[in-house]
């Protein structure tokens, strides 16, 4: 579709201001992109919303599809290369009917590929528009795992390069120019990689076991066995998988670091490995870095309502610290990177440095610290400055040099978005003392201090009401009269979900983030030039009203997405 019509369209309707089309044009010639592929990489407006937009441009209907009530025997009537290349997907066949979703109805290619199968099999054709994550959806339904693993394994038991940069997309199934003996555990590596993409996985982790190899995946923060392979293959595994992120196949003694990057399901996607010497054999844990799971906007990851409007007003001061702050794997990155696309503008310089670069993002200039070189934080820090930069984000603040660097960054006219370690966001405070801070710098430094944690998302499809016990429900008042919240009446609703098709029976899908956003003021000013005590910062946050990590929860789970149980496990009672 023409970008000038899309954008035109996208404006009309309110949804991109002026401003960001004529951006989003500008970068779609130096990217070489079309507009709506910006749009859907940086998340500016939902899917949904895109999609609707460009049906009525087009006049074809906007269809949200349930990829789980797609029969099998459906997809059989249009080849899985078809539907990949030309992204067309059966969604029904009514008598001699079929009606199809498509994400781009306007290719010349895929609308001649349509036309040719309904020829061939004599349909009549209906039409509707779909989003790309449906039509992932959908399309993942044609190669399952365990089919895919057991068909490799079979042509191993009837038997007894040049490694590439992670710059280079790489292909994952080399089995025309392999050698017969390789060729199924190309296969299997492979379908291990395509299903952790398919089920949105964060890790994967391949364990050699005294008689058998267990490859398990993380999803939603729990780990979960997927294959039990046989130990004779282990060592071809972890060899393949070397292999494909450049490491050195003879070393097994000492941990190795890489990664790299293929297709899979039409979008680029990295792979970052790590292999750990054990004393039955080296472990493996591959870490996926799936952009379309971790580059979010605000609102996907829960950042909503009054923190989403302190965030926002902090954000956008023209210099300042933002300190994200929280457990490892609590979602600091992701955060980080939602804030950094919001900055990214054509007139703005933002460079980062990273332990290690996780996303690669269109417009920002990302680097990569490495220690074993002397090239920190705190030593990268100091070349940034010479950067020219507006926009700076330091993976980690770690020690006294790097956080009096970032402060005087901070100082000399610039946004820095960073993250520390502390237990919530009133602690980054002493935090910062710790590191040899002196207080009176931080009310001119520092704009924001938020803290976060993850839990588990409610699945929307099965869940159901039920009344809070007394334990429960004399918490859940407590903290609503704290922040004087009215919504909500007794006795209190909460929510659990028994399971369905769409979870998996699980009960959840994808994870939340609960946030407390600590904001500088000229109150917490004037606390700085005196004796600083927790007592003091945390009466400074209850006249902010703010709301801490438990309370957000709270409200989180009377409005059905998250589980008291977990907000109650992963928080504590602030005051």
């Amino acid at each position: 579709m023409e970008n000038n019509r899309l954008l035109t369209a996208l404006v009309e309707a309110k949804l991109l201001n002026s401003g960001d089309a004529s951006k989003l044009e500008a970068d779609s010639v130096s990217l070489k992109k079309d507009a709506e592929s910006l749009i859907y990489q940086r998340h500016l407006i939902s899917e949904e919303e895109l999609a609707k937009v460009k049906g009525k441009i087009l006049g074809i209907p906007y269809k949200k599809i349930d990829s789980k009530q797609i029969k099998d025997d459906l997809l059989e009537l249009i080849p899985k290369e078809t539907a990949f290349s030309y992204k067309i997907v059966p969604l029904s066949k009514v008598d001699n009917m079929l009606v199809v979703g498509m994400v781009a109805p306007d290719n010349p290619l895929a609308q001649n590929a349509l036309k040719f199968i309904a020829k061939q099999k004599g349909f009549n054709v209906g039409v509707y528009l779909i989003t790309p994550t449906d039509f992932d959806l959908l399309l993942r339904r044609y190669s399952p795992l365990s089919d895919d693993v057991q068909q490799a394994l079979g042509a191993l038991s009837g038997r007894k390069g040049q490694p590439l940069t992670f710059q280079q997309i790489i292909q994952l199934e080399e089995t025309k120019s392999a050698i017969a003996e390789e060729a199924p555990i190309i296969k299997i590596v492979a379908s291990l990689l395509k299903e952790a993409v398919n089920i949105q996985a964060s890790d994967i982790h391949i364990e050699p076991q005294r008689k058998q190899m267990r490859v398990r995946f993380r999803v939603d923060g729990v780990l979960q066995i997927v294959q039990v392979l046989p130990i004779e293959i282990y060592q071809q595994i972890i060899s393949r998988i070397k292999v494909l992120s450049n490491l050195k196949l003879d070393e097994t003694r000492i941990p190795q670091d890489g990664r790299f990057r293929t297709i899979i399901f039409d979008r680029e996607i990295d792979f970052r490995i790590s292999t750990f010497p054990t004393p039955l054999g080296e472990k493996a844990a591959i870490r996926v870095l799936d952009p379309n799971v971790g580059l979010k906007g605000f609102g996907d990851l829960g950042l909503v309502g009054k923190n989403q409007q302190v965030f926002s007003e902090g954000l956008i001061k023209p210099y300042g610290m933002v300190l994200l702050t929280g457990p490892t794997g609590s979602g600091k990155t992701t955060t980080l990177y939602a804030a950094m696309q919001i900055l990214n503008k054509e007139g703005v310089n933002v460079v980062s440095l990273e332990d290690p670069v996780e996303y690669s993002i269109d417009g920002l200039n990302q680097s990569q610290v490495r220690p074993e070189i002397g090239y920190d934080f705190a030593s990268g820090l100091r070349q940034i400055l010479r950067q020219d930069p507006d926009v700076i984000l330091v993976g980690e603040i770690r020690d006294s040099e790097t956080a009096s660097l970032a402060v005087h960054a901070a100082l000399t006219g610039h946004i820095v978005l960073t993250t520390l370690h502390t237990n919530n966001a009133v602690g980054v405070i002493p935090r910062l003392v710790d590191l040899k801070l002196e207080p009176f710098l931080l009310p001119s430094s520092v704009n924001l201090m938020v803290a976060q944690r993850l839990v588990a998302r409610l699945c929307q499809n099965c869940k159901k009401p039920k009344e809070a016990p007394p334990s429960v429900a004399s918490i859940i008042k407590k903290n609503l009269e704290v922040i004087g919240e009215k919504k909500y009446k007794e006795p209190y609703k909460i929510y659990y979900s028994p399971g369905c098709g769409i979870c998996k029976n699980k009960g959840t899908t994808g994870r939340l983030a609960l946030f407390e956003v600590f904001a500088m003021t000229p109150e917490l000013a004037d606390i700085l030039a005196e004796e600083i005590s927790e007592n003091k910062l945390i009466n400074e946050a209850k006249r902010q009203n703010m709301i801490s990590l438990r309370q957000d929860g709270i409200l989180k789970a009377l409005d059905g997405l998250v589980m008291i149980e977990d907000v109650l496990r992963e928080t504590e009672e602030l005051w």
